[in-house]
Order: structure tokens, then C-alpha cells, then sequence
């Protein structure tokens, strides 16, 4: 039945942007949208009230053509069911190819994609409707300590939350707070992704090439190195990033050197002062915000080792892939 439903939701979109009735269609795998394949568009469909495939056409229309997001045929739909078509391009999610790529072709792809970050971090952010729902618990603000006050708050909200223990919140509140002014100042006016995963960028293997960045769903204005957030989480548990089909070929292990190809194609990103204490407030911010979404709902030894909760706890230890990256760089120095 939900399939049927989907199906119905996706030959809709397709006849309100002009396609026939007998156009074939193909279901792709995605990790948040209903995406449909025709052989030459890209259908995405929204089935959340938040129209962000709406917000995501009138950011693309004012991205520059070497970013490399896929041309807007059509977009549209209502509350709950807007949807956004692409001209479809060749190649497949790095994230696919990324298993049986040779180590010179993963360095190769992380190399395009710092180009490609680049030219996204000198866009000229677009006037368009302001996230609902931001990923992290961080507000645009001139000082950290008033980026802060959600995450703040979110922290005091989970303390009350059952099977959470609540010395654990107050420190890492105490974290927060001291720590806080490494954002100084949070309210940059540079384009970030928002959602920059393996998933949502095209490798070509037979050219050896990025062809596409996807999914502006999540774009914003913010500092260059909020986009490190959900780049190096995903690197740490690439398994929670990518289709549920193919999950079971995601080793974090193939992702190890990511990090490091990327800082050596930009440097820059990685250069800013208290850059530690950045991205684990970025983090955090992030956490907290699953946290209340998923809290625990048994025993927390119980939970999947990449819960929230617990990925609060290895940050407040000192024992997170964020330590433990910065442990590779102090090796390496």
C-alpha cells in the first residue's frame, strides 16, 4: 500500500512537469526522500510539511554551473508532498562506488570535491526562506555565547529525559559554556551544504569524476567549516549515511584518510582558530538535537554504539572519532 501511495505521489509530479503517463519510472534508493529515476530526470519527492525541495529549486537557481548541481527541469507539489525534478547526469553515489575504488581514486574524488566546496563557500547566499528545522542546535548570532543558548537549553531539556543521566548533561553543558567562544563570531554570510554526505555526490567511474553535488535541502548561510559537521560524521559511521541496501558494504575503515586528503586540497578549511572546539560544539549541537528526537527508549547499554547518547558520552570523555582524529594529526605532526 505505501508503495502503491508513493508511486501515485511520484506520477503526479511527473504529469505536473510535463512528462507522460508512460514514462518509465524506477525507484532509487535514498536515505530521506522518495526518489524516482526516468532515463533522463531525477524525480525527489517530500513527503514532510517543511517544502524544503521548494527552498532547495530557488537555491539551485542561483548556484554557479562549476558547483556542479544538476539542472531544474520542474518543482512543485503541496504541503507534505513537494517535489523537485533534475535533469538526470551520469554517475552513481560516491558512497557506492566508494567500496571498490582504488585508494588513488578516493583521493582523486576528495580532491574534486574540495574544488567544488570552494567555489560553494564564495556563492553568494541567495534571499530565500529560512530553515525551519536546523540540523544543529546553533542560532546565527555575533558571539558564541549567544549562538550557544538553544544548545543550552536542549542540554537542560535532555537532563530531564528517562534513562539519561543527568550529570553527564550538566558537563556537558559546563563544556559548552567554556568553550563557547571559539565560535566568535557565528553569523557568517558564506553558503554552507548543510548535508555534505558521500550519498549526495556523483561519481562518474568511467571518467573518474565528480559530476554532480545533490540535495541543497539543508543549505545555508554559516561559517566555511560548519560543513566539517556532517562530513567527518559521516566519515566516522559512513553505515548511517547511505541506503539501506548497501549498507552492508560501508566500512569505516575505507574512509579512514579522508580527512587528511581533504585538509591537504583545502587547507583553509581546517585552519581556523579553536578548530577542535568548533567542530565539537557543531557536534554536540548536532547530537543533542537526536537525542530529543530519539531518546532512549530502553536500557542506554542497549543502544546502537552510534546513538546519540552515547556519542555525547566519548565526546565528553575525550574518546570521540573527533579525539581520535586529532590524535592522528598530533601523530602525524
Amino acid at each position: 500500500m505505501t508503495q502503491s501511495i508513493a508511486v501515485l505521489r511520484a506520477k503526479r509530479a511527473l504529469a505536473a512537469a510535463g512528462f507522460g503517463a508512460d514514462v518509465p519510472l524506477e525507484r532509487a534508493s535514498s536515505v530521506t526522500n522518495e526518489v524516482w529515476l526516468t532515463p533522463d530526470a531525477v524525480l525527489r519527492v517530500n513527503t514532510r510539511s517543511d517544502q524544503r525541495l521548494r527552498r532547495e529549486a530557488l537555491i539551485a537557481s542561483t548556484l554557479p554551473p562549476g558547483l556542479g548541481y544538476p539542472t531544474v527541469l520542474a518543482y512543485g507539489g503541496d504541503l507534505g508532498s513537494d517535489w523537485l525534478v533534475l535533469e538526470r547526469v551520469s554517475g552513481r553515489p560516491l558512497s557506492r562506488c566508494w567500496p571498490t575504488m582504488t585508494d588513488a581514486a578516493r583521493q582523486e574524488s576528495v580532491r574534486q570535491l574540495a574544488e567544488r566546496l570552494k567555489i560553494l563557500h564564495h556563492c553568494q547566499p541567495p534571499t530565500v526562506p529560512a530553515l525551519h528545522d536546523r540540523p544543529q542546535l546553533l542560532d546565527p548570532a555575533h558571539t558564541g555565547a549567544e549562538a550557544v543558548v538553544a544548545l543550552v537549553a536542549g542540554l537542560r531539556r535532555a537532563a530531564g529525559l528517562p534513562r539519561v543521566e543527568a550529570k553527564i548533561m550538566g558537563d556537558l553543558e559546563r563544556l559548552v559554556v567554556g568553550t563557547c567562544s571559539a565560535l566568535d563570531p557565528f553569523d557568517a554570510k558564506t553558503l554552507v551544504h548543510g548535508d555534505l554526505t558521500f550519498e549526495n555526490i556523483l561519481w562518474d567511474s568511467q571518467e573518474q569524476r565528480i559530476t554532480a553535488i545533490l540535495d541543497f535541502e539543508w543549505a545555508r548561510t554559516g561559517p566555511p567549516d560548519l560543513d566539517l559537521d556532517v562530513l567527518l560524521r559521516c566519515v566516522a559511521y559512513p553505515e548511517l549515511h547511505v541506503a539501506a541496501d548497501y549498507e552492508h558494504l560501508t566500512r569505516a575503515v575505507d574512509y579512514s584518510q579522508v580527512p587528511w586528503w581533504l585538509a591537504e586540497a583545502y587547507p583553509e578549511l581546517f585552519s581556523v582558530a579553536g578548530q577542535l572546539e568548533r567542530v565539537r560544539l557543531y557536534a554536540i549541537a548536532w547530537d543533542v538535537k537526536e537525542l530529543l528526537r530519539y531518546p532512549p527508549s530502553g536500557p542506554v547499554d542497549d543502544l546502537h554504539p552510534a546513538h546519540p547518547y552515547h556519542r555525547l558520552v566519548r565526546t565528553l570523555r575525550g574518546t570521540s572519532y573527533l579525539d581520535e582524529m586529532q590524535r592522528g594529526i598530533q601523530a602525524t605532526a
